[in-house]
């Protein structure tokens, strides 16, 4: 099957569904992740696994098998997944120098920089707190004001910037050069890989959840994933573990995953990546799914998702409040970033033309999907 693209078009009534599809991505193969961060976050005080909660609703509605959504809402005690990979980047900064010249025996590091849209910023000061060290976070325009407060209830100081979120990361890899800061970010361009691998690592430990809760639930290997996405590094930490798993891990007869990515229609950077075929940069504006509201993938994520996406979709802010709102009568706490699986997973199996985008995605009626709610709906209030 050939890729399938739908063009932008604001003239056309009604307007095209914002999608993408490369059937062939379930071919490609990479290889695992190390399984060293999983170890690291089961061992540190308060790690339980984030709960995986079936909803024969949303299958009846979406006219598949069974329906999981993994609720990151409590991860650590902070209401997004993004503590599983700010705890084991730090802790290999610290461990071994990660940010080269600095943090040396000189210059010990003292403070923890970032770029946050709210819950990486939140995760890095949480950690630097605990630690006895300082954070300095950047926040671009449109972060809720309850968002910088949870911040800098974590002791952390917060530079708000008049731009986008990568002006944000500008002004923080500007600060970050002083001796004893370094940058952790879970964004990666041309010569800062090593810590947002790092990052991406960490994140790891949420899908290997996932398989033993799946198991648990009697459930064989899902057939869809969606993930919302903002630089691409949860995806790529996503794609990563569905597209290594050995044959042992797959249950008989199971194809591999389809792996779908979720962003704002007003910050679809990978989507527009994936129709380019080569990275590219969108404007942003504001959107409630500000987690999500970012203009250019991570160097490091944008290689894992080229080849190894089945798919990609780009939603309303009306569609994730409305899955939100959907998700929390369900009993499910989520913002409008984490329920944006929902709603693109709405957008692509039913609608028009969804026929085509379920034959795409190989979503027959006995499928298992899973839905990464990433943050819940303390995270980034409305």
């Amino acid at each position: 099957m050939k890729d399938q693209e739908t063009e932008f078009s604001a003239a056309e009534t009604p307007s095209p569904l914002p999608w993408y599809a490369r059937p062939a991505a379930r071919t490609w193969t990479c290889a695992p992740p190390p399984p060293d961060a999983r170890a690291f976050h089961m061992a540190l005080p308060g790690y339980a696994p984030t709960a995986l909660h079936e909803l024969p609703h949303l299958a009846s509605e979406l006219a598949v098998g069974r329906v999981f959504v993994k609720d990151e809402s409590t991860r650590f005690g902070l209401p997004a997944f993004k503590a599983l990979g700010a705890s084991w980047a730090i802790d290999r900064i610290l461990a071994r120098g990660a940010n080269g010249t600095q943090g040396t025996a000189d210059t010990p590091i003292r403070r923890f920089v970032t770029a946050t849209d709210g819950n990486h910023g939140r995760a890095v000061a949480r950690m630097a707190r605990q630690l006895g060290r300082r954070a300095h976070v950047f926040v671009p325009a449109g972060v809720h004001p309850a968002a910088v407060a949870a911040i800098e209830g974590e002791g952390a100081e917060v530079t708000a910037v008049a731009g986008s979120y990568d002006a944000a990361v500008s002004a923080a890899r500007a600060a970050a050069a002083a001796p004893d800061a370094v940058l952790v970010q879970d964004m990666a361009w041309d010569g800062y890989e090593e810590i947002p691998a790092l990052v991406v690592e960490g994140y790891a430990t949420l899908f290997a959840e996932v398989d033993a809760q799946l198991d648990a639930a009697g459930a064989q290997s899902p057939a869809l994933v969606a993930v919302p996405v903002g630089v691409g590094s949860l995806a790529q930490a996503a794609v990563t573990h569905y597209r290594s798993r050995g044959s042992a891990e797959v249950s008989p007869g199971a194809a591999a995953p389809a792996m779908l990515s979720v962003e704002p229609v007003g910050a679809a950077c990978v989507l527009a990546s994936l129709r380019a075929g080569r990275l590219a940069q969108v404007p942003t504006g504001v959107t409630v799914m500000a987690g999500l509201n970012c203009g250019t993938p991570s160097t490091l994520a944008w290689p894992v998702l080229r080849e190894g996406l089945d798919a990609a979709v780009a939603v309303t802010d009306a569609d994730s409040t409305s899955a939100a709102r959907d998700l929390a009568e369900l009993g499910v706490s989520s913002g409008p970033c984490g329920a944006a699986a929902l709603a693109g997973v709405r957008a692509a199996l039913t609608g028009t033309g969804s026929i085509e985008r379920r034959a795409a995605l190989g979503v027959d009626p006995d499928a298992i999907v899973v839905l990464i709610s990433t943050e819940g709906a303390d995270a980034n209030p409305g």
